[in-house]
């Protein structure tokens, strides 16, 4: 029975030690790493999201959704530490014959093992036996670097989120909030920035490849919100990535080279997460022609000289963003960001009409709150 219970806090600490290495140490995901993580963080979002969707006022529905990932951070260090606690507390109990005096049942043996492991110290219960000499040691050595990593582990948490946020944050002023890849080539064509667009893409291209390479190695980061109204992560990438589309499909005299490269690194970080968190998806693209031609008369209202055979353009189009759209879509209706022009659940939009522009449809959000 002793050996039997030495196995099972055996069992619990190497567990968690696994789980803390996959989560902190090891850059990138595994097969069988973060068990710890996924269960808490996974389950947990899908039942926070469907409270918080299910909140009228916008503004506190969101600002539920914000506290989501600090909260399930806290969680998971707390389920680090309790059971490291709990699992060397089954192991000093089935040496309980080695201290003096005799701890008084398993709850003393965790009290042990928790004094330990955060190198408090006691000395109720001394180690007279040469396995408990072995086992306290290592305890207070685990709970040491269990301490170091967590810390670590905290630092590159909001290292990377504010990376990725103050680039998300300079795309306000040029593409709106909730922001808009039509809006953004419009914004710096009124601007007499055209010729600047390729530096644009290139920022985004690496941005891409450092939010692919921090979110998978901390897939925690996914869930963490901007901290600003009407502004995501994912819909700042879809608006840079159809504003790259459209340049490349529709617009003649502007190099493209850079939005193609932005395509190619955009679409890889948007195949990777999905992949990552198994996410639906299909080819398609999600913008109805109607939607594209009114970009088009925007676009040359604003200045830009458009490719003649708009069925030509379409179909370029529709061939590049079905290579994102739907793992994108996807990826919005999980994490519940805000509506965003072409991103998002389609469900909640209708076609509406602008007189101004001769009548030319477009899509308007019905329900800014609704997620599926």
């Amino acid at each position: 029975m002793a050996i039997l219970e030495g196995l099972v806090g055996g069992f619990l600490v190497v567990v968690v030690l696994l789980d803390i290495f996959n989560s902190v140490i090891v850059p990138r995901p595994t097969l069988r790493g973060t068990l710890l993580s996924r269960s808490i963080m996974r389950p947990g979002w899908r039942a926070w999201r469907a409270m918080a969707t299910r909140i009228k006022a916008p503004n506190q529905g969101e600002a539920m959704l914000a506290i989501y990932p600090p909260v399930a951070l806290v969680l998971i260090l707390i389920a680090w530490v309790v059971l490291e606690a709990a699992g060397f507390g089954i192991i000093i109990h089935t040496l309980r014959g080695d201290f003096q005096p005799r701890p008084p049942g398993v709850i003393g043996s965790v009290y042990i093992s928790a004094v330990s492991l955060f190198g408090v110290g006691q000395s109720t219960y001394i180690p007279i036996g040469r396995a408990a000499r072995v086992v306290i040691p290592i305890v207070n050595a685990t709970g040491l670097a269990t301490v170091a990593l967590v810390i670590t582990f905290l630092f590159s948490l909001y290292a990377n989120f504010q990376k990725r946020e103050a680039q998300v944050v300079t795309l306000d002023a040029r593409a709106g909030a909730p922001p808009s890849g039509v809006t953004l080539l419009e914004t710096y064509a009124q601007l007499g920035l055209l010729g600047r667009l390729p530096d644009l893409f290139a920022k985004w291209e690496n941005w891409s490849a450092e939010v692919l390479d921090s979110h998978l190695a901390y897939p925690i980061l996914t869930y963490f919100r901007s901290s600003h109204d009407n502004e995501s992560w994912i819909s700042a990438l879809g608006a840079v990535l159809d504003a790259a589309s459209l340049l490349v499909s529709t617009v003649e005299s502007i190099p493209v080279g850079e939005a193609r490269l932005m395509v190619g690194m955009g679409a890889h970080l948007v195949e990777d997460i999905s992949n990552q968190f198994h996410l639906p998806h299909d080819d398609g693209v999600g913008v109805e022609r109607a939607e594209f031609e009114d970009a088009r008369q925007r676009l040359a209202d604003a200045g830009y000289i458009l490719r003649p055979d708009a069925d030509a353009a379409w179909a370029k189009f529709t061939m590049m963003r079905g290579i994102y759209a739907s793992r994108l879509n996807a990826m919005a209706r999980s994490w519940a960001t805000p509506p965003a022009q072409w991103i998002g659940d389609r469900s909640t939009l209708r076609i509406v009409r602008h007189p101004d522009r001769g009548g030319a449809p477009a899509t308007a959000a019905i329900d800014a709150s609704s997620e599926a």
